[in-house]
């Protein structure tokens, strides 16, 4: 997957997952990460699942000025699906509007049936984890498209459609970046204005 990222995506690629795999993308993929487990801003992880588990729509307005592909592990026990009501919880923390009234998420999940609630249902990480797998389960064809699927599907990548060429530019503009100190290695991103 890392490999095929590597082969695959232009150099100046920007790949959305869980923080999870933020070292891997930038190690073996040799691609900018929007998150690893080195990320310790509370905001910004919030940030990032706020983009997986909104609905599609609203979703989509805010990963478009931040990456141009998304990767999702959907192999079973322990993959993202598994992982989304942290993600929920860890959104909600800092943006109420994700699950408003319900910080702990509790619509944000799958009945004793395993279908998923409604909530669940629209979510970016539903739809991109059982794209063509699950009954419904289908990203829209203008904002996403699958490009890998690995060997048995436990990874699969989407290219973000219609990427907002402008926040692109903006984010990569070393003067838009903020250091500690002249000339320091320690210079945090900012958002794209559009954000």
């Amino acid at each position: 997957t890392y490999e095929w990222l590597k082969k695959e995506t232009p150099q100046d690629a920007r790949v959305m997952a869980w923080w999870d795999y933020g070292y891997q993308i930038t190690g073996i993929g040799n691609r900018t990460s929007i998150a690893d487990g080195n990320t310790w801003n509370h905001e910004h992880i919030a940030t990032l699942a706020r983009c997986l588990v909104l609905p599609e729509k609203r979703a989509y307005k805010i990963i478009r000025h931040l990456a141009d592909y998304v990767l999702v592990w959907a192999g079973g026990r322990g993959d993202d699906l598994a992982k989304s009501p942290h993600m929920c919880r860890i959104g909600t923390s800092v943006y109420p509007d994700i699950s408003p009234n319900d910080p702990t998420c509790q619509q944000f999940g799958f009945y004793q049936d395993r279908t998923p609630t409604p909530m669940m249902a629209k979510s970016v990480i539903y739809k991109l984890h059982s794209h063509n797998k699950a009954p419904g389960a289908q990203v829209n064809p203008k904002y996403f498209k699958e490009v890998y699927s690995s060997k048995y599907g436990l990874v699969r990548i989407f290219k973000v459609l219609n990427i907002s060429k402008e926040s692109k530019e903006w984010v990569a503009n070393p003067e838009n970046k903020v250091c500690d100190a002249p000339g320091s290695w320690y210079c945090s991103g900012r958002y794209p204005k559009a954000l």
